[in-house]
């Protein structure tokens, strides 16, 4: 996946679209694709959050990138931030960028 968050084609994917709110728990085999907000717990190899994204709650994940906002705990191998992070928010990583 690239870093905008489109997939190559075939390539399966979670998306929360732009104007959707999911509120508790995901959990996916697939990359997931943010353009709206989760309220919860995430799980998945991949989390993207787009620039109109947002996660609040936790994450695990083995590769995060994020354009959007992120609150709360996220857990992850490698993470790429260009967006916004919320105040006391706990970001543990083995490569931040």
């Amino acid at each position: 996946m690239d870093p905008k968050g489109s997939s190559a084609a075939g390539e399966k994917r979670t998306l929360v679209e732009e104007g959707t709110e999911l509120r508790g728990s995901l959990t996916s085999t697939c990359p997931v694709l943010v353009r709206g907000r989760i309220d919860g717990e995430v799980s998945s190899p991949a989390l993207t959050v787009s620039p109109t994204g947002a996660v609040h709650g936790r994450a695990k994940v083995g590769d995060m990138r994020s354009e959007g906002e992120l609150g709360g705990q996220f857990e992850a191998e490698t993470v790429h931030l260009s967006g916004k992070v919320l105040d006391k928010t706990i970001i543990k990583a083995r490569s931040l960028e």
